[in-house]
């Protein structure tokens, strides 16, 4: 009896002090990427079934980290074995609308899709995600998600870390919610779950990684469904932060408090020189982070599902890291300097736009949530954006609740936080920016060299349910940003049955003439007559969304259609 209960105290010490080590993501190198997505299930709790996941490749969750090179061209392959529609949105890459991955370029259950695009973008941690309307939030926390490295020449310059896995560590960081069965949920606003790369780092076990004595390189992405995490280490030990979302700062920023919301990124370089054989843990300081921005303390709620995750407004571990001996050849000194930005002056802009963050009333926390008091539609055109065209967009959050904001596209920089400069870490290339409740938040951006009159781009919350249930807007870049008939509700045609099956009819005013272009979201042109005709076969089409482009003297209608 005495044997089994002493027994009985080992098991349990031992299970509360389980670690795990950090899984390191694998790489793919180019110029050719293929990824497989496929349904897979992990055991990530001792006790009851698997939870059902999504990988790439032979991960059995997340992806592996694509390294690309700035002005390389890239020829990617995703099959999508999954059950299911799906895209892959390249977040943060400057990439033509049809290879950016939105809603409008799903990826059919058994079938591949082949962006093929040159890397614009400066050295820096990107990540690509599925982004299919109403299901981003359900796909990408079940693990289809990996990390983006772009590396270029000024960075290649600098003394900098750069041996991947070793002392240039990635960590994708999750919070999820699962339910009783052990499944992921894609609301999450009682997460509870902590995972770093996909290692399970909280309830009794701990993710941990061997550093070495020496200046190591983490870049850090929160992937979460809607947490905001202040990071930090145990002890206040400072670090430097020296990349944003879209490349690196000016210079190396000293801080001990890195914030960073759902869809951000940063790289921050951290000195353990001298520290052989302590330990130390990358934090999570959530008593700093206000109510109202989710990961705080948890908000009184009128009706709507609890936001009462036991992690908001305490601080806790997210890894821990085992100083070992150093490397040969170690990264010795932090950089004084890295690059220079060179934000776009808002004299030289040619358009200021705003966008109030909504909701249905003052009292709602939980959603749905809007821009501009729209929710949003794949039929509707929000914005025509000017090629070239340098814009201010001045972001208002009118709800109870913190969204960040992303932009599809291009990088942008802050320009001001309710009037004030934004502090050095926001003072880079962004492509999500945290407004808090209240706030107004401006930014700047220049629209190049990609223009598309079929395919749009999107702005939206990167909080996923926030994003899925419709606060999330649409716009293009157009060289010629007028005549088109969507746009200007201009009806002088009318096509009908949408859904269509064997035959698409054209309605138009008598003895209009008119061509006829016919496009798939991957914008090939699937059919054409130059003539005027008002009944088109569509029999031999693909199921799925198609354009139709129709020209008739100076104007130009576009109309989605659903061929069944």
């Amino acid at each position: 009896m005495r044997t089994r209960f002493i027994l009985l105290i080992l098991i349990v010490t031992w299970q509360c002090k389980a670690q795990s080590p950090l899984i390191i993501p694998d790489t793919l190198v180019g110029p050719n990427y293929n990824l497989t997505m496929h349904l897979d299930s992990v055991q990530f709790f001792s006790n009851g079934p698997k939870s059902i996941t999504l990988g790439y490749n032979s991960n059995h969750y997340l992806g592996p980290t694509l390294i690309l090179n700035k002005g390389a061209s890239v020829n990617i392959t995703v099959n999508n074995q999954i059950s299911d529609t799906t895209t892959v949105h390249w977040h943060g890459l400057h990439v033509p609308s049809k290879w950016d991955g939105g809603p409008h370029t799903p990826i059919l259950s058994g079938t591949t899709w082949n962006p093929q695009f040159q890397v614009k973008d400066n050295a820096a941690t990107y990540w690509y995600h599925p982004h299919l309307h109403e299901k981003t939030a359900l796909q990408a926390i079940k693990g289809a998600a990996g990390l983006i490295i772009v590396r270029d020449s000024i960075e290649a310059q600098l003394i900098l870390p750069r041996k991947y896995g070793i002392d240039d560590i990635p960590l994708i960081v999750q919070c999820q919610q699962f339910d009783s069965l052990n499944q992921a949920l894609p609301l999450g606003m009682q997460d509870s779950t902590l995972l770093v790369n996909g290692t399970r780092t909280n309830n009794g076990n701990i993710a941990y990684l061997d550093l070495p004595a020496q200046i190591v390189r983490l870049r850090i992405l929160n992937a979460s469904g809607e947490r905001v995490f202040n990071f930090g280490f145990s002890g206040n030990k400072n670090f430097y932060q020296i990349a944003s979302d879209g490349g690196l700062l000016n210079a190396p920023f000293d801080t001990t408090r890195l914030r960073l919301g759902p869809g951000e990124r940063a790289e921050i370089l951290i000195s353990f020189i001298g520290m052989t054989g302590q330990s130390i843990s990358l934090m999570s300081y959530a008593s700093e982070i206000p109510m109202g921005t989710q990961g705080g303390p948890t908000m009184p709620m009128i009706g709507g599902p609890p936001m009462d995750s036991p992690l908001n407004g305490v601080d806790f571990n997210v890894l821990d890291i085992n100083v070992v001996s150093p490397t040969a050849n170690p990264i010795l000194t932090i950089p004084t300097s890295l690059v220079v930005n060179t934000p776009y002056l808002e004299s030289q802009s040619n358009t200021a736009r705003k966008i109030d963050f909504t909701a249905a009333s003052d009292t709602i926390m939980d959603g749905p949530f809007y821009f501009n008091d729209s929710t949003f539609n794949m039929m509707r055109i929000d914005y025509i954006i000017p090629l070239n065209s340098i814009e201010v967009w001045t972001l208002v959050n009118k709800t109870m609740v913190a969204h960040p904001f992303h932009l599809h596209d291009e990088q942008f920089y802050i320009l001001d936080r309710n009037g004030m400069p934004p502090p050095p870490s926001e003072q880079g290339r962004k492509d999500v920016v945290l407004v808090a409740p209240g706030d107004s938040v401006r930014i700047i951006a220049k629209f190049t060299e990609y223009t598309d009159s079929l395919i749009p781009y999107m702005y939206h919350c990167h909080i996923l349910m926030h994003e899925d249930a419709g606060m999330m807007g649409q716009f293009i870049v157009s060289s010629s940003p007028v005549g088109i008939a969507d746009l200007f509700e201009q009806y002088q045609f009318e096509l009908y049955p949408n859904p269509a099956t064997v035959e698409l009819n054209i309605k138009a005013e008598p003895n209009v003439e008119f061509s006829i272009e016919i496009f798939n979201l991957l914008g090939e042109r699937v059919f054409y007559s130059s003539k005027r005709q008002i009944k088109i076969p569509t029999l031999q089409f693909e199921s799925g969304l198609y354009i139709v482009k129709i020209t008739s003297n100076k104007n130009t209608f576009i109309k989605k259609i659903i061929k069944q």
